[in-house]
């Protein structure tokens, strides 16, 4: 038996692991929740005067601290002064120095998005004219990633695991198989799951405060972080994890030790209170993630936290069960196996979770995503299309089990038959071959005396001993023998397997910022560069081209934001006569103040999308009519340039 297990756990074990490394390496830095969706000075614009403070506004609310908001000078001297105050709404603001020299000033921030997980960016403004810094202003920090947010994501992965095998294998006990209480494969499950659950939030309670600030190691272990991290949601939330855990731990103990030794009659009464207080154990684990991340922020939070909590619990009751199912068949001892009435009891259970996981998943889905298009069009919806797969991959074999199950033969009679048979047999065997031993034993007695009576007794143990054995490995080879059996742990194997990768897809979501919050921070920020648009004179030109060639005729609008001297954010649109994006293969731009004898200063946009492309950090050095030429390529040979003279500054 042991040595046909060993291969598929390891199996799943390195599944496991693959499926974890490649989703950890591959999301790098966490994705922000919150967005900047404005800020003033807006990034890149040129003020003729110092300001006296620098605010941003965000898509949320977010929590600050001391370093949350810096703003450095040229030089990478920090200017601001004191902690950034919330000064309304999702606005926050801190103070700056008063005389400030001319010159390219950096404003890099770093905050907590109300569902926990940090965010970070930085951008610049100039004061006078544009200078050269020595800070490097990148568009997104690296917060939330690195060795930190690569220990904090396992530790999360951990924390649901353990959830999941300690409540399900808890629940499958007490519904399906109270006859498990003692078989010690299905203890130790249970108990992992308890010390898995309770060591990864340790873990990230120690983590917490280094993946939200600065991502050092060596800020692991600083108690002035941990400080810190008590004070906060998520803080509080962890904190009363590990108090629920000191219950469920009782909770383990009464169903693994009083529950186990009481009579079928006496387990009927104690079921009933275990399963009040455990569910209620349960709901409060559940809970410490429903109340301080995605069901806790947005829209209608009031319904989506007690909705999240039944989705949390549908998930630990469905692929925690199907683990300890799985554990049940494979590592149950001969003379307790499960039987199928528990098999089909849990098949029922599951469908009942399987149904209220898709209720709650649906609703949760529109929370998150708001609207068809961001299925496709955010990584939150594309990681939600991989789960609902894999989800319907896992219904679809867990189909085939329930098939198995109604295949299942109860050939327990047959069974019982056989052994009783070939027990009947062995020992008419045992006896004859024990007749020698008796008349050799008489003769040892009228020789020896008492003294061969001791060596007899321990013989006939040793044979007791040797007989049990042999009972028991015939029980186990006639009930591996059952075909169906036989099917169905190969099918509950391949559902264990799935559930691993939707679980570690499901931690990933987690992490991930909603559709829905993505495409309202896109639309607000749109609608801010639109409102700074107007005020700052951005422009936009059209120029018609065509390269000569097949199909080459089209129009090129040119946007640029916000036309000032200093650093501008360019888009330029490559459309079709009949206004459809048109997708070419190279665009090159280039500006020239002739009056001045400056240029051509040569630009070359990053391609977004179809007909869609932009730079960043354009740098106009001066005020003037400037000349914009687009190059575009049609085909390999086809090609022309187009201008046209605007303003600029």
């Amino acid at each position: 038996m042991k040595t046909t297990i060993t291969p598929r756990v390891r199996t799943l074990v390195l599944l496991f692991l693959a499926v974890v490394g490649m989703l950890f390496a591959g999301a790098g830095t966490a994705s922000a929740h919150a967005a900047l969706t404005g800020s003033d000075p807006s990034s890149g614009v040129v003020v003729n005067k110092a300001p006296t403070q620098v605010s941003l506004t965000f898509s949320e609310k977010v929590a600050t601290n001391n370093d949350s908001l810096r703003v450095l000078d040229p030089k990478g001297k920090r200017v601001d002064v004191g902690k950034p105050s919330n000064i309304s709404g999702t606005t926050y603001a801190t103070q700056i120095r008063s005389g400030l020299p001319d010159g390219t000033y950096t404003v890099a921030w770093q905050v907590v998005s109300a569902d926990s997980h940090p965010v970070g960016g930085a951008f610049t403004f100039s004061i006078g004219s544009p200078s050269k810094t020595t800070v490097s202003a990148s568009a997104e920090q690296d917060v939330g990633g690195g060795l930190v947010g690569g220990l904090y994501g396992f530790g999360r992965y951990m924390s649901y695991a353990g959830f999941i095998v300690m409540v399900g294998g808890a629940a499958f006990v007490l519904a399906c198989w109270q006859r498990g209480a003692g078989v010690r494969a299905l203890q130790r499950l249970v108990v992992s799951g308890w010390v898995s659950l309770t060591a990864a939030t340790l873990w990230l309670l120690l983590l917490r405060g280094s993946y939200t600030t600065s991502g050092k190691v060596g800020d692991i272990f600083d108690l002035n972080l941990l400080g810190q991290v008590l004070q906060t949601k998520t803080g509080a939330s962890l904190v009363s994890r590990l108090l629920l855990l000191a219950a469920a731990a009782l909770f383990i103990a009464v169903l693994f030790g009083a529950y186990d030794k009481r009579e079928d009659e006496e387990k009927r009464d104690l079921t009933f209170g275990l399963a009040i207080g455990g569910g209620v154990v349960a709901a409060g684990l559940a809970a410490s993630w429903a109340l301080s991340e995605h069901a806790s922020t947005g829209l209608q939070p009031g319904i989506a936290m007690p909705v999240d909590v039944v989705h949390l619990l549908a998930v630990a009751t469905w692929l925690g069960g199907l683990t300890a199912l799985l554990v049940s068949l494979y590592r149950a001892p001969a003379d307790n196996p499960i039987g199928r009435a528990a098999v089909q009891r849990f098949s029922r259970l599951a469908f009942g979770s399987v149904v209220a996981l898709v209720a709650t998943g649906v609703y949760q889905s529109w929370r998150q995503l708001g609207s068809w298009s961001a299925f496709t069009d955010t990584g939150y919806g594309q990681l939600l299309l991989v789960k609902i797969g894999l989800v319907a991959l896992l219904v679809g074999i867990a189909s085939i089990s329930r098939r198995w199950t109604a295949r299942l033969a109860d050939s327990a009679t047959d069974t019982a038959t056989t052994a009783t048979a070939d027990t009947v047999t062995d020992e008419t065997a045992a006896a004859e071959e024990r007749e020698p031993e008796k008349e050799h034993v008489t003769a040892s007695a009228k020789a020896g005396g008492s003294s061969t009576a001791s060596g007899d007794s321990k013989r006939a143990a040793q044979l007791a001993r040797q007989q049990a054995a042999v009972d028991n490995t015939k029980q186990k080879r006639l009930r591996d023998a059952d075909p169906n059996l036989f099917g169905l742990r190969r099918s509950v194997l391949a559902e264990a397997a799935v559930a691993v990768v939707v679980l570690a897809v499901t931690t990933a979501l987690t992490t991930t910022e909603p559709g829905r919050t993505e495409e309202d921070a896109k639309a607000a920020k749109a609608s801010s560069s639109s409102s700074s648009s107007s005020s700052s004179g951005a422009l936009t030109l059209d120029m018609s081209f065509d390269t000569g060639g097949t199909d080459g005729k089209g129009v090129i609008r040119v946007d640029i934001d916000p036309a000032r001297v200093g650093g501008n954010e360019m888009h330029v649109y490559v459309q079709r006569p009949n206004g459809r994006a048109f997708d070419v293969p190279e665009v090159k731009v280039a500006f020239t103040l002739a009056a001045k004898k400056i240029g051509p200063l040569p630009v070359t946009p990053d391609r977004i999308t179809t007909g869609h492309w932009a730079a960043n950090g354009i740098q106009i050095p001066m005020a003037g009519d400037w000349k914009i030429s687009v190059t575009v390529r049609t085909s390999d040979i086809d090609q022309t340039t187009v201008d046209k003279n605007a303003q600029i500054g």
